[in-house]
């Protein structure tokens, strides 16, 4: 399978010549973890970097390794390897949540082992990433392999043709931007990008695509489900947990409250908040918090949107979308958030008063005021008659002293000076393609 752009962020991660740190590989099922993994070693081997025998892979998934500690695997490895001294190996756990207390077993191998490189994997991105952050401070080093970006999806493609790199006047000066060359050429891979796009494996095959609910559902979102977080959280009522994510795929994109949930689902509120949180811990789901139409924070979170991390879980639950459907919209800004949820280090809100709705915002922590401001619609109305259709979003920016803000469309683009606020109207493909590319970019530059 082709390398992801991500390989190039990952690999230096290994190589670092200084091996004191054990490197935590996260994200959710049948993303490319493991291939990921089998890139590096080919890669350390192709470039000599370490001699073939002190490589060692282990899949901790296997259940022979089931109770076995990691030095107890590690002193196994080396002594089917032939070398008994353990400077200088590069060793691979594999999805190393399915070892109990993994992060104070490995702690103790950095410690003990301050020449030898650790580099382990695992499903439950965020439980991870909370786990080496108590256990691991100053010893592991997260990275995070999310679902595919459309950028990524339009890159392992081979479809970069479609993509043009260009300079706009906004925010009153010269700035690169991204358009296309044919923009209903590439709608058409957004639509299949939203149905099918998450999964690399995926997107090569016409067999899985032909029944990709077989493949996501049973290949990741039952096992996850029915083995993956009852095994780590000690969830009794698998069931529940499942009927609870399939109504969250099914109002995906919309503001849903524990009341509301509750009363639907007939699940007390306090578990349904732990299910919230053990679905993002499985990278599944992402929650949004809100703001009011004077971009101030709510003391209490009452009301949350939630969002896919990638739209594809919504057609293998249900079915595949066309452009047309009443619930395409809603994977429309589903895509756009995903696109945002590869920038660990910032979350988007959206804002909500009782006469309107912006849906993204990009809030100051410091000042906390709103410094952009984005309405997601898979729709041109709003470029041909935008003082009708853009009401809330005017509104907000006049409040906010907002001057510019995007608008997503279908296939119109260009800017309008709208009520004293320049409005950019992109292509919906466009915008998402622009967010999961510079995603990379400023991962490239050190901002993770």
């Amino acid at each position: 399978m082709k390398s992801r752009l991500y390989f190039d962020l990952f690999y230096p991660l290994v190589e670092e010549k200084e091996p004191k740190r054990a490197v935590v590989l996260m994200g959710p099922r049948r993303v490319g973890k493991t291939v990921m993994m089998y890139h590096t070693i080919g890669k350390l081997l192709v470039e000599k970097v370490v001699d073939r025998s002190r490589i060692c892979f282990i899949n901790i998934e296997n259940p022979l390794y089931f109770n076995m500690g990691l030095e107890e695997l590690f002193a196994l490895a080396r002594s089917a390897s032939g070398f008994d001294n353990p400077s200088g190996y590069y060793v691979f756990f594999d999805e190393i949540q399915y070892l109990t207390n993994w992060e104070i077993h490995l702690k103790v191998l950095v410690d003990s082992y301050p020449n030898t490189k650790f580099i382990v994997s695992g499903s439950a991105a965020a439980a991870l990433k909370l786990k080496s952050s108590e256990s691991g401070a100053g010893r592991f080093t997260d990275f995070l392999l999310p679902p595919l970006t459309f950028h990524e999806y339009i890159h392992l493609k081979e479809l970069n043709y479609l993509i043009s790199e260009t300079n706009i006047v906004w925010r009153g000066k010269q700035s690169p931007w991204i358009t296309t060359n044919n923009i209903q050429e590439l709608n058409k891979h957004f639509i299949d990008y939203i149905n099918y796009g998450g999964y690399p494996e995926v997107i090569f095959s016409e067999k899985i695509q032909s029944n990709v609910g077989r493949y996501i559902k049973s290949d990741i979102i039952d096992k996850v489900l029915l083995r993956d977080l009852p095994s780590l959280y000690g969830i009794a009522n698998v069931q529940e947990l499942n009927t609870f994510f399939t109504t969250l795929v099914y109002y995906c994109g919309n503001e849903v409250s524990l009341e509301s949930l509750s009363t639907t689902s007939g699940v007390n509120k306090l578990t349904l908040k732990k299910y919230l949180e053990y679905l993002e811990a499985a990278f599944l789901i992402k929650s949004i918090s809100k703001i009011d139409d004077c971009a101030r924070k709510f003391k209490r979170q009452t009301n949350y949107k939630v969002y896919l991390t990638n739209p594809s879980l919504r057609s293998a639950l249900f079915s595949p979308l066309s452009a047309t459907d009443d619930a395409f919209p809603h994977m429309v800004e589903t895509a756009i958030f995903a696109q945002w949820m590869h920038r660990i280090y910032f979350t988007p809100w959206y804002a909500r008063w009782k006469d309107g709705e912006v849906d993204l915002v990009g809030l100051d922590d410091k000042k906390l005021k709103p410094l952009w401001a984005v309405e997601i619609k898979w729709s041109n109305r709003p470029f041909e008659n935008p003082y009708d259709e853009l009401k809330s979003l005017l509104y907000f920016c006049g409040k906010n002293n907002l001057k510019n803000a995007i608008v997503t469309t279908i296939d119109k683009e260009g800017l309008k000076l709208i009520n004293g606020v320049e409005i950019m109207f992109v292509p919906s493909s466009i915008y998402t393609y622009i967010v999961g590319y510079r995603s990379i970019e400023n991962k490239k530059a050190g901002i993770f």
